[in-house]
């Protein structure tokens, strides 16, 4: 079934019935597998898929003996060692704090469109810990770096900006006319006038490697206007390239970190379909996903990585490669 924009809903029903399998077979002990998935509205292999990853969950260290442990006979499962997940969640007061300055933070974060349930999440915490605690939010990043783009914008002056794109994966140096400090996601943005790109863009304050205040004022053209950050700083555009993957178990975090249009998660791979920026920037996502994700659409995108994993194969064959490849292994 194709959901659109499904990924983190997916994720979250998925998360949900974990956390309560195992409680729900503590309760059951020899249940058949066929029964369980019935009553959990799950396919007898999605369950078999849970129980696989429920055997490398636990606690910290990870051994033989902090693991959940589980016991099958035939068509029946069940649980020998629940590693404490059946027991309720004690906060020690720094865990507790932590939350809440976490919390606090995401409700004060701009874009942030729904925020009740973080509100009520917080006022739970808050009263269980007791008196509020004089803890200041602060938003995380270049505290100092945030301080000089304001004042730019407050002075209304240029910067000329050494910046490292991440989509381009290039650092270059342009000038830039201010219009606003937004923080979004935990990141501070600085959003400008590009006078190389002739377009509004968002500069990301901890990727700027350097800036300089100039002497000229800003002077942004009268088209030059801040874009909604109510949906997030990326906002999918019906002109920018789509992109179809099929992603493996361990790269299903596509669908919840880019919002995408599409999530097919009816077989053991998802299928996702996503809007680009540009397809240089996916040749590299799927390039560093590897055996991960294969490139289902469009046709060009999938002989670029092709193309650049041949090159690489290749190039390990030459006897300069292999040396450099031996190099990289000690």
């Amino acid at each position: 079934m194709s959901r659109s924009r499904a990924g983190g809903a997916a994720a979250a029903n998925w998360l949900a019935r974990l956390l309560n399998l195992v409680p729900y077979l503590l309760a059951r002990p020899g249940i058949r597998i066929a029964d369980a998935a019935a009553d959990l509205g799950v396919s007898e292999q999605q369950l078999r898929d849970d129980l696989r990853l429920l055997w490398v969950c636990g606690l910290p260290g990870y051994g033989p003996g902090d693991l959940i442990d589980m016991a099958f006979d035939g068509d029946r499962v069940t649980i020998t060692y629940s590693a404490g997940i059946d027991r309720p969640l004690r906060l020690t007061p720094d865990e507790a704090l932590s939350l809440v300055v976490a919390l606090r933070l995401l409700a004060e974060t701009p874009g942030v469109t729904d925020r009740a349930p973080v509100e009520r999440a917080l006022a739970k915490l808050e009263a269980a810990v007791g008196e509020r605690p004089p803890v200041a939010v602060r938003i995380p990043g270049d505290a100092d770096q945030l301080q000089r783009l304001r004042e730019a914008v407050g002075q209304r002056r240029a910067l000329e900006l050494t910046y490292y794109s991440a989509r381009a994966d290039r650092i270059t140096t342009r000038v830039v006319d201010p219009l606003r400090v937004v923080v979004v996601g935990g990141h501070g943005y600085l959003e400008a006038w590009c006078r190389t790109a002739g377009q509004v863009r968002r500069f990301r304050a901890d990727r700027i490697d350097a800036l300089r205040m100039l002497a000229e004022p800003a002077a942004p053209p009268p088209q030059a206007r801040p874009r909604p950050i109510e949906r997030g700083i990326f906002q999918p555009d019906a002109a920018l390239p789509l992109v179809t993957l099929r992603v493996g178990r361990s790269a299903r975090w596509i669908a919840e970190y880019y919002p995408c249009e599409q999530v097919d998660d009816s077989g053991p791979d998802w299928v996702v379909s996503l809007r680009v920026t540009d397809l240089d920037w996916a040749r590299r996502l799927v390039l560093r996903l590897g055996p991960e994700v294969t490139v289902l659409a469009p046709v060009e995108l999938a002989e670029a990585v092709r193309a650049e994993a041949a090159a690489a194969l290749e190039a390990y064959a030459t006897p300069v490669g292999l040396a450099a490849a031996a190099a990289a292994a000690d």
